[in-house]
């Protein structure tokens, strides 16, 4: 199975805390000289977020939209031990080790429904995919979105995929639907979302999801607590997504009723 050309970088300088952010994520710099946005596997979520964060983003990425390109990020465990900070020490501390960074979109704004303006076919598609991955933070509260070059741009997709913080009952979300769409922020401006289904699908062919979930690093999908491998974790992302796609028409209705 192939997977995606994603980079490896070494971080090399902590920059600042976001403290915004629920899980502290921070701008770093890496041996390639540029700023990212740095997720941490010691946060909140953990590794499941830096998962729901990769796929959900590359997913995104396959079916048009503007994302920030992604990268694995290697955290050595010298930035812990000159940190002042007790929760950042501790926070970098359990984050030795493989982590995913966003690039830094600098002078990107937040997007804001009353301010920014956005194209029906992208409104549609971030609906949809969203409805895909059950993504439940792309609210007015918190739209995870951003303009930046008069562009819409998809960050922040942490939230998706919960199926996976409970291993156990995880196929029973299979058969769900996304009722929580009804309180997706670009859910008014998404009419084309018939003629972006048939679109996405086209585009998120099994080669593609493959890719996408073949390129999630094995580390990542080690989890002490839990008895499923990472095989059968990849093959269960697989599974889902692909059943959503399958059932792609009863997401479409879902979304134009709440609309």
């Amino acid at each position: 199975m192939e997977k995606l050309d994603i980079r490896t970088v070494d971080v090399i300088q902590y920059v600042q805390p976001l403290r915004e952010g629920g899980s502290l994520p921070a701008i770093v710099r890496a041996d390639d000289d540029f700023l990212y946005v740095l997720k941490f596997r010691g946060a909140g979520q953990g590794k499941m977020a830096l998962i729901a964060e990769f796929v959900g983003g590359e997913m995104a990425r396959a079916i048009g939209l503007k994302v920030p390109e992604l990268v694995f990020m290697n955290l050595d465990d010298s930035f812990s031990k000159t940190e002042p900070d007790e929760e950042i020490q501790d926070l970098l501390k359990f984050s030795v080790g493989l982590n995913l960074g966003l690039q830094f979109l600098s002078s990107a704004i937040t997007y804001d429904p009353l301010v920014n303006d956005v194209d029906s076919i992208t409104a549609s598609k971030i609906v949809l995919l969203d409805s895909i991955i059950s993504n439940i933070d792309r609210t007015d509260k918190n739209t995870n979105l951003l303009s930046w070059n008069n562009e819409l741009w998809v960050i922040d997709n942490g939230a998706s995929f919960y199926f996976h913080h409970n291993w156990a009952n995880w196929r029973s979300h299979l058969s769900r639907t996304f009722p929580l769409v009804k309180d997706h922020v670009l859910l008014h401006k998404a009419d084309k979302l018939l003629e972006v289904a048939i679109e996405i699908k086209h585009l998120l062919t099994s080669e593609k999801i493959n890719n996408i979930v073949s390129s999630i690093p094995k580390d990542w999908l080690y989890l002490e607590s839990e008895s499923i491998t990472p095989q059968e974790m990849r093959e269960a992302y697989i599974e889902f997504i692909t059943t959503k796609l399958a059932n792609i028409d009863l997401l479409v209705k879902e979304a134009a009723d709440a609309r």
